[in-house]
């Protein structure tokens, strides 16, 4: 099946031109759209809380994704290349009008996944070196990181659940089985019977 993506940020913006480009693409092309999906959102969104996440997971092997550009899958290379590389990976093509990208399965194709997938894992690394090295310079500056010591949270796994444990406890229901039954470690249920006493 061939999909038409087109998204906007703003609801300023309107979505006829990409529409129009995709449809004059598909009748060079001799393809029909099945099925639209446009949305409203910044591309800084995480695909999973967008449209396009929702489509890419109904979305089949040999089935074509097209858009306007690249720009439209997602704000920053590294959520491009996710995109792109969850497509390749599953068979499914992504082709862009002004990019003129085609990315389906050809061995072009594959070279191209695993280079966005080393790609990503390396802006993934330098994320994370980034971090070390800011919590490294707030240490030494002498900023105390994390919760003080000796508090406490104030939610824990069982906070709203006394009542229905000490009902549990009164029918000489054991501590193993109540984490059971609650899903939780038994230890997790020691601790907080402790607490509630």
């Amino acid at each position: 099946m061939v999909y038409g993506y087109i998204r906007v940020s703003t609801d300023k913006q309107t979505v006829e031109n990409q529409r129009y480009e995709i449809n004059r693409f598909c009748e060079r092309n001799v393809l029909v759209v099945g099925r639209w999906v446009e949305e409203t959102i910044s591309g800084t969104k995480s695909i999973s809380d967008r449209e396009l996440g929702r489509l890419l997971k109904t979305m089949k092997k040999d089935d074509i994704l097209i858009c306007s550009e690249l720009s439209r899958l997602g704000r920053n290379l590294l959520m491009i290349m996710g995109v792109l590389n969850e497509c390749m990976n599953r068979n499914i093509q992504v082709w862009t009008i002004k990019d003129n990208y085609r990315l389906g399965n050809d061995i072009n194709c594959k070279v191209l996944a695993f280079a966005f997938g080393l790609s990503a894992e390396i802006e993934r690394n330098l994320i994370s070196q980034r971090t070390k090295e800011a919590l490294a310079r707030k240490r030494a500056e002498g900023v105390v990181l994390g919760r003080p010591k000796g508090s406490k949270s104030k939610v824990r796994k069982l906070t709203g659940k006394d009542v229905e444990i000490k009902a549990l406890l009164d029918k000489k229901v054991s501590k193993s089985a109540i984490a059971r039954i609650l899903g939780v470690h038994r230890l997790t249920v020691l601790a907080f019977v402790k607490e509630i006493s």
